[in-house]
C-alpha cells in the first residue's frame, strides 16, 4: 500500500465553465491557477482553481445537465476552514448569489458534536461543504438529524 496517499485534487463537470469559475472565485475565494488555451473548442474546456498556488478543485465544461442526486459518484466535496466565522463568512458569500442551502445557518455534523458547516449546492447541483473542526457547539445549533451524520443525507 501506498503510505503517501493522499487527496490531491477533485475533478467536477459542469454545464458553463464561466459562471461555475465565478462562482468557484467569489464564493469560496479559490483562485484560477491556470486552464485553457484560448481557442479551446467550447466542449473542451477547463479550469484548475486553488489557493496560495496549491491545485484544490479542477472543473471541466462538459455536463449536459445538473447533477443528479440519485446517481452513483460524488457525494460532496467538503472544504474545511479554521473557525466558526470563516464558516460565516462563506455563509454570507452564498446567501449574496442565492445559493441554495440544505439547512438553516451552521449546524454540527452530528447531535453534541463540535465540528460542523453548511451545505449547498453549486450552479450546477454538486453538493457542496464548508466546515470547521471545531466552534460550532458554541453556536448552540442542533444536528438536523439524530440518527445520522449531518453531511451524509442532504
Amino acid at each position: 500500500m501506498t503510505a503517501s496517499l493522499r487527496t490531491g485534487h477533485v475533478g467536477i463537470n459542469v454545464t458553463d465553465l464561466d459562471r461555475s469559475v465565478a462562482f468557484y472565485r467569489d464564493v469560496l475565494g479559490l483562485e484560477e491557477l491556470g486552464g485553457s488555451k484560448p481557442g479551446t473548442a467550447p466542449e473542451r474546456r477547463a479550469a484548475r482553481l486553488g489557493k496560495k498556488g496549491e491545485l484544490l478543485v479542477t472543473i471541466w465544461q462538459q455536463a449536459a445537465g445538473a447533477h443528479e442526486r440519485d446517481r452513483a459518484g460524488l457525494h460532496h466535496l467538503a472544504f474545511e476552514v479554521d473557525t466558526v466565522e470563516e464558516v460565516r463568512e462563506a455563509e454570507w458569500a452564498l446567501k449574496e448569489r442565492g445559493a441554495t442551502f440544505e439547512y438553516d445557518g451552521v449546524v454540527p455534523h452530528g447531535e453534541g458534536q463540535d465540528s460542523g458547516g453548511i451545505f449547498f449546492v453549486d450552479p450546477d447541483g454538486t453538493r457542496l461543504e464548508v466546515f470547521t473542526r471545531s466552534g460550532v457547539a458554541a453556536e448552540g445549533g442542533h444536528a438536523p438529524h439524530a440518527d445520522a451524520p449531518t453531511c451524509g443525507f442532504f
